[in-house]
């Protein structure tokens, strides 16, 4: 995380006075994906390139990555946002859903693993069917296998639980939208240090292959419930982060990035134009403090309003800074 001090003597904007701005954080903005690139092709977002001249850089919640990052640029930039640390596959956002104080905690998500001659995918969890009675029958089958390493669960949502162990201070963990859909052989956590997930991960599809709670489900017509993922471990720094009023993060380019259905996100890129981005625009150009973050697969790009040079203006009057310049740098 970047000092507010620190920052200023680097020539980094002080971020001090900002936690007023209304901050608009756009995940998955902009994808490598040919399907995506090709979406872009004509797409007009007047709003947003009449924000972007109006707005100056912002180093402070820019940041870079790579398309194999475990955590997105999306949930490193929400991180610097709270106060969280931001390091990849390390932002604790387990223990900050439950605002716990002490030790360490993961969400672990019950899945189903689809496994085919080269791949090993993760199917969208939200597609199982589970509610909250199905979730905590499985997790009562589950739970006395993790509590032989340490690991305690407790129910959260019907396809999201918490737990809490030593195991998950300092392991880094692939975001479920990094793994979701893909092979999830390429965003395992380390073998040596996550040797017991491992091991869950191979005695839970032992215990679940034959268990009358999938024979169950697959008399119903639902899917089977075969493994799980872990993500968003760590522990809270002390002191605890101040509270802070979290910016707004539209989830409509994340959801359909994630199933690449790129019709449906360029016409949610038209709505978020049309919507949130043109009310930022007029609380910019009322003279209120605004922030934009724009997300894409690997890089965060940070905007903010604030005092432009002569030679800025001038430059900006006739070379405004466009998405269409910006795009490829997401």
């Amino acid at each position: 995380m970047l000092d507010a001090r620190a920052g200023a003597d680097c020539g980094i904007p002080d971020n001090r006075g900002m936690s007023d701005a209304t901050h608009l954080l756009i995940p998955c903005a902009a994808s490598t994906a040919e399907g995506c690139q090709q979406a872009l092709q004509g797409l007009a977002l007047p709003h947003l390139d009449r924000l972007l001249a109006r707005l100056s850089p912002y180093p402070a919640q820019s940041d870079s990555g790579e398309e194999t990052s475990f955590s997105t640029p999306h949930e490193r930039a929400l991180a610097r946002a709270l106060g969280l640390p931001a390091e990849d596959g390390r932002i604790p956002w387990a223990a900050w859903h439950r605002r716990a104080g002490e030790g360490a905690w993961a969400f672990v998500t019950p899945c189903q693993w689809q496994v085919s001659t080269d791949h090993v995918t993760l199917r969208d969890p939200e597609q199982l069917g589970l509610d909250e009675a199905a979730s905590r029958a499985l997790l009562a089958i589950v739970s006395p296998w993790f509590a032989e390493d340490g690991i305690a669960l407790y129910y959260d949502q019907p396809t999201r639980w918490l737990a809490s162990g030593a195991l998950f201070d300092g392991l880094a963990t692939a975001s479920l939208e990094r793994v979701l859909l893909r092979d999830v052989r390429a965003w395992m956590p380390d073998a040596q240090q996550a040797r017991t997930l491992h091991r869950l991960h191979s005695e839970m599809q032992m215990l679940l292959y034959t268990h009358t709670f999938n024979d169950e489900r697959t008399a119903r017509g639902l899917p089977v419930v075969n493994s799980f993922w872990v993500h968003g471990t760590g522990a809270l720094p002390a002191p605890l982060p101040t509270a802070a009023t979290p910016p707004e993060m539209p989830t409509l380019l994340r959801d359909a990035a994630v199933r690449e259905d790129w019709r449906a996100w360029a016409q949610a890129w038209t709505a978020l134009d049309a919507g949130p981005v043109a009310d930022l625009l007029r609380r910019a150009d009322s003279g209120a403090p605004v922030q934009l973050t724009l997300c894409g697969d690997r890089n965060a790009l940070g905007f903010h309003t604030a005092p432009r040079s002569l030679t800025q203006r001038i430059h900006n009057l006739f070379r405004p800074q466009r998405f269409l310049d910006l795009r490829e740098k997401l």
